[in-house]
């Protein structure tokens, strides 16, 4: 949230921070039932209770702009599944390029940081092309915007790396060097609780 975290060696958010987070996710939850059709707050609360390094990184998404919601529930593992669902591509994870390789092979104006990094330092995982198109059919996301979508890796060894975006009610899968960064362009994650 916007307030400092407090840090300890657990990553773990006081308990104001937690019930600041818990109020805006289950604000969140409540007005966008489609996108978790027969799942109930209280059993997510619950699970996130249980996992509190979780919320840390619930709130990572969420100061970065990700306004994370639950999109699903794997009834194998019992992980609430948890995307980030702003209408355009998360603010503070933008005009990154795809990787560290990328990062590294710009000469000059280079990038802040990298998708892949940046992910891996907040513990999400990038969305797949797959759960991309699935998080499309909860409704039109990146608009005006775009994302980095985790890159098969043959595509990546010849330099490439893919992004997505949506217009003219249609998916959109491109391709572009995983050194470019453009304002408009950052990443979606997803989270297993």
């Amino acid at each position: 949230m916007s307030q400092t975290r407090t840090i300890n060696q657990q990553k773990h958010l006081s308990p104001e921070q937690q019930d600041d987070l818990l109020s805006v996710l289950k604000a969140r939850f409540e007005k966008n039932m489609n996108r978790h059709q027969g799942l109930d707050w209280e059993s997510v609360q619950a699970k996130l209770a249980a996992n509190p390094e979780k919320l840390w990184v619930l709130d990572d998404m969420e100061t970065t702009g990700g306004e994370p919601d639950v999109v699903g529930y794997d009834a194998t593992t019992g992980d609430y599944i948890f995307y980030d669902c702003s209408a355009e591509s998360p603010k503070g994870r933008r005009s990154v390029c795809y990787d560290r390789a990328a990062w590294e092979s710009r000469k000059e104006h280079k990038p802040a940081s990298n998708a892949v990094d940046m992910a891996a330092d907040m513990g999400i995982e990038l969305l797949t092309e797959a759960q991309y198109r699935e998080l499309q059919q909860l409704g039109p996301f990146d608009t005006k915007t775009s994302s980095w979508v985790k890159t098969p890796d043959a595509i990546r060894k010849l330099g490439g790396a893919l992004f997505c975006d949506c217009r003219y009610g249609h998916v959109f899968v491109y391709h572009n060097g995983a050194e470019s960064y453009y304002g408009a362009r950052g990443f979606r994650g997803s989270l297993r609780v």
